[in-house]
């Protein structure tokens, strides 16, 4: 690891890696800072990416990694727990960084690809078999789960909705309200029209069998039997780093209810901090593996134009013009 770049990337997920590999292929110095925690590392494989569908997520990492370091990109296993802009302009560093190791960094620019952290309901099992047969989004998981009997866990309004999406991939579905609020005249009578079982009360634990889910456990004692669990976690951002530099945050909501937290940007990755850009999960919570890849590139050539100007800048100041 230099001590001075031209961009540093904190975050090591396909959409930090896809914009170091633009960066990189600009001629730009590049160090990619990855915390090692990918959001999809429980889930054995990543699915709608188009041509390696079905693929171990850490696969696509090691292969970016392994391409991004090829055109010579630094990579260090770390965590960037703070940054602050040092008040420099022109060619020089804008930025000090931080490890939680106590290493240090400059950078022209700061790329914040740290992703999203899914907060799910306080239920006893739920977390142990997130990404397994706990799942949340019907097109990474539904296929595999098509024709299964599957319960969908009430936490908010948008729950009818997610029990009705899930039917495209199933007949046997079965809403449990839990938290959720009691379905509407109209949206009890969509339930029945698509055959979808509604059942009140709270749900108290996952119950598995042989190391497969067998049902939800409710309060009452009475079981659900079901071979998945469908939840809509909280999804949050926050971190030391986003904290340091005093980042916007914003609260998305879906029927006034608050979904997540996000950090807003511009189109091309930009946030309201100069010099500091984010992609991925981390702006836009509903990215999924492809989506977030994408956004990667999309604000590399943005980093990499922004700094062009900087150096034009500095090249025409050289030669006595302003």
């Amino acid at each position: 690891m230099n001590e001075n770049y031209d961009v540093v990337v904190v975050g090591g997920g396909p959409a930090g890696l896809a914009g170091a590999l633009c960066l990189v292929r600009a001629r730009r110095t590049v160090l990619v800072v990855d915390a090692g925690a990918p959001r999809n590392d429980p889930a054995e494989h990543m699915h709608n990416y188009l041509g390696r569908d079905g693929d171990a997520p850490g696969a696509l990492l090691a292969d970016g990694r392994a391409e991004i370091t090829g055109y010579g990109a630094d990579v260090v296993d770390g965590t960037v727990v703070s940054a602050r802009a040092t008040g420099e302009g022109g060619c020089d560093a804008r930025f000090d960084l931080t490890l939680e190791d106590g290493r240090s960094v400059r950078a022209r620019r700061v790329l914040i690809t740290t992703g999203l952290t899914d907060e799910l309901p306080d239920v006893p099992g739920l977390a142990q078999r997130w990404g397994r047969d706990v799942i949340h989004c019907p097109y990474c998981h539904g296929w595999e789960w098509r024709d299964e009997p599957l319960t969908v866990l009430g936490t908010g309004p948008t729950a009818v909705q997610q029990a009705q999406l899930f039917r495209q991939w199933s007949h046997d579905i079965t809403l449990v309200q839990h938290t959720a609020p009691d379905p509407d005249d109209d949206e009890r009578a969509q339930l029945s029209a698509l055959g979808i079982a509604c059942v009140s009360g709270e749900a108290s634990g996952v119950e598995v069998v042989d190391d497969r889910i067998a049902g939800l456990r409710l309060v009452s004692g009475d079981l659900v039997p079901c071979r998945a669990v469908v939840v809509v976690p909280r999804f949050a951002v926050s971190s030391r780093l986003i904290d340091s530099l005093a980042l916007s945050t914003a609260q998305e909501e879906e029927k006034g209810h608050a979904v997540g937290s996000y950090v807003p940007s511009a189109p091309t990755g930009g946030t309201d901090v100069p010099g500091v850009y984010v992609a991925g999960n981390v702006t836009d919570l509903h990215a999924q593996v492809l989506a977030a890849a994408a956004a990667g590139l999309k604000t590399g050539t943005a980093v990499n134009t922004d700094l062009l100007a900087e150096d034009l800048d500095r090249a025409l100041a050289g030669h006595g013009r302003t």
